[in-house]
Formats: C-alpha cells, structure tokens, sequence
C-alpha cells in the first residue's frame, strides 16, 4: 500500500475531552490537593506534634516557595523537552511529594518535599492549559480553559470534604490516601498529552502581518493579575479562622463555609470560561473583577450568613475563575504571536505568585501587628482589585481596539 507525503506528514489526531481531562487532572494534583489539601491538615499535624505551630506555618510557605520556582522553571523547561513529558513528570514529582510527607523524618526533609510539591503545581499550572488550549478551536477555548482549571475547585471541595474524612484514619494515612489519588489521576491522565507540542505558525496563518500589542497591554495585565492574588489572600488564608475565631461560630461552622468557597471554586471556571466564550475575555475579565470586589467587601458590610455565604461563594469561584479568564486574555493578546504565549503566561504567573506569596505574610504580619482586625485585611483586598479594575478600563480606554 502506498503512502501520500500527506499521510506521512498528518499530525496526531488530538482529542480534546481527554486533554481537557488530562488539564484538569494536573490542576486537581499540582494545586488543588498539593496546595489547598495542607488547610485542613494543618491543626492535625501540630495535634499530632509532628511540628509546632510556628514551624507548620514556615512549611505552608514552602509550597508558595516552591510554586513561584516552578512558575520560573515551567518555560525553561517547556523549550528544552516535550511539554507532556515535562507534565506527566511533574505529576509524578507532585505524587511523590505527598507520599513523602507521610512520614515526617524531620523539618528539613518536610520542608523539601512541600516545597516540591509547589515547584510541581507551579510548572503544571505554567504549561498544561497552554499546552491542550493550543490544539482546541478558539471558540470552544473558554469553556475548556474552564474546565480544566475547575480541577483546581474539586481540590479545594476534597481539602473539606474528603481530607476530614481520611483524617479519621490518621495524618499518615491521610498524606498516603492524597498520594493515592495523585498517582490515580497522574496515570488516568498519561495518555491526554498532546503527542507534540503545536508548531507556532499553525495558530493563525497570517500572524506575520499582525503589528504585535503593544506592551502596555501586557503589562498592565501582569499588574491586573498580581493584584489580583492580593485580593484573594484575605479568604484563602483568613476565611475559616474569620467565621470560627473572629465570629466566634466555631470550627465547624468555619469548615462550612470553606465548602462553600470550595463549591464556587468548581462552578467559577466553567462560568467564566462560558461567558468569555460568549463576551471575549477582556469584558469577562473587568466583570470579575467587579464581582470580586464586591465579594470581598461584603464581609465589611455585614457577618449575616446569607453574606457570608454570597461572598465565600463569589471568592471561592474566583480562585480558578481569574485564572482562566487571565490565560484567555494573554492568549487573546497574543493571538497572532502563538509562540509568544506560553512565555508570557508564564510571566503573569510568577507575577501572580510573587504578589501572592508577599501579600500573604504581609497580611499574616499585619494581623499580628494589629490585633487581629479582619476588616483591614478585607479592606487590603477590595483596594488591590478596584486597582486592578482602574488599571485594566485605563488599558482598554488608551489604545488599541484590540485591547478592548
């Protein structure tokens, strides 16, 4: 039988359900387990006196530490290897890491084993999105940037849900079930990869004759998005201790409403992918962050639980949501430079990570400095995201239309 220089040359067939699996599969490991899993086993490892109080917090950190690492490695590894290989390893290192920790041999081999598990979720969050986005039609990107980035929601919903649950069993058998699950997904996912990287010019065929944007534009989406983690340390950090301590309603009632923040975190995505899909990214983008300020203002206005309830929700489906729209934005940017994006997402995570780990032990000091008062930190907040609204209208209503 004789073979056509077509067939030779036809790329792999992808498919687009289980890259979109594969994506949110990596999201699920690198962050929502390796990341948001530690909230609720915090009070267990100190009970269990595998550390103090004060030395659990620094290894919380280590995983920040760690995310930033892998938000500057993640590109540098993505041009020296196929990104599914690069992926599926750190899947594996993420995997790994939780297995590791079952066993607290000392501070420092903790230490480094959270702070691999953020070098891993950081390279995953770097490279997987961009990496199945750019075989899927721009139409259908929103809602698949959703979906896969909801991966990182379902981890929040198990930090609550199940991570409770395997504690009954004990905090090894708890660090051993999450390492369970991560190998589960790691190999679910093998196969979803992209058998190879999508060549730069296939993204659009013309994109030569395209005047790149301008860097302002660029910029001041890095500004938008490192505010943006400001404003979303308040709740990821202070939530269940402003509600059990601050409000003085309990643990339990402090437990609730990180669900409630969880269950947002899975919806937001999907409906932020869906409405840039139907709005473009850019207006989706300022209506988060319209959303958002009003979200983490609530808590100053009023501690009624239907409040409370609204603003966990809102804020727990902004955590993944911004990402989405974020990575939809740069990519909308950049549309006629594809071999452009992945760097400059790359970027704006570490933009994101920097700002994040700053303002969280900024916070953390100031709450410390000043008596406990949440209100300031809600207040630090909703300042950084109104910014990063003025910073982001300021851009649309400077230059070009594209940046609309």
């Amino acid at each position: 039988m004789q073979h056509t220089a077509s067939d030779v040359s036809a790329p792999p067939v992808f498919n687009i359900t289980r890259g979109t699996v594969a994506g949110a599969s990596a999201s699920l490991v690198g962050i929502g387990l390796a990341r948001f899993a530690y909230t609720p086993l915090l009070p267990a490892i100190i009970d269990a006196h595998w550390f103090a109080a004060s030395t659990a917090a620094y290894l919380g950190a280590a995983n920040l530490g760690g995310y930033l690492a892998g938000a500057l490695l993640g590109g540098y590894l993505a041009k020296r290897a196929n990104a599914a290989t690069v992926l599926r390893t750190m899947m594996l290192l993420a995997t790994v890491a939780f297995v590791a920790c079952a066993f607290p041999l000392s501070f420092a081999w903790f230490f480094v084993w959270r702070f691999a598990s953020g070098l891993a979720g950081g390279t995953l969050m770097v490279l997987a999105a961009p990496t199945v986005l750019a075989h899927v039609p721009p139409s259908r990107r929103g809602l698949v940037s959703g979906a896969i980035f909801a991966g990182i929601g379902l981890g929040i919903a198990a930090s609550g849900t199940l991570v409770p649950l395997l504690l009954r069993e004990g905090v090894t058998q708890t660090w051993l079930g999450l390492g369970a699950i991560a190998l589960l997904l790691t190999l679910a996912s093998w196969n979803g990869w992209p058998k190879q990287d999508a060549p730069a010019h296939t993204a659009h065929k013309h994109h030569a004759k395209h005047a790149k944007p301008s860097g302002f534009a660029l910029r001041a989406l890095y500004a938008e998005y490192a505010l943006n983690a400001i404003g979303l340390v308040p709740h990821m950090l202070f939530l269940v201790d402003f509600v059990s301590r601050g409000l003085g309603k309990g643990l339990d009632a402090g437990a609730q409403y990180w669900v409630l923040f969880g269950l947002g975190a899975i919806a937001g995505p999907l409906l932020s992918g869906h409405l840039a899909d139907r709005s473009g990214f850019g207006p989706a983008l300022r209506a988060a962050f319209a959303i958002q300020i009003a979200a983490v203002s609530l808590p100053l206005i009023s501690t009624d639980p239907a409040a409370l309830i609204a603003s966990s929700v809102l804020m727990g489906a902004a955590v993944p949501g911004i990402v989405a729209l974020a990575l939809g934005r740069v990519n909308e940017l950049l549309a006629h430079h594809p071999a452009a994006q992945k760097g400059a997402w790359s970027t704006a995570t570490t933009a994101f990570a920097v700002l994040q780990a700053g303002s969280a032990y900024g916070m953390s000091f100031l709450f410390t400095q000043n008596g406990g008062d949440y209100g300031m930190l809600f207040m630090i907040g909703a300042a950084a995201l109104a910014l990063a609204l003025a910073i982001d209208l300021f851009a649309a209503l400077r230059g070009n239309p594209e940046n609309a």
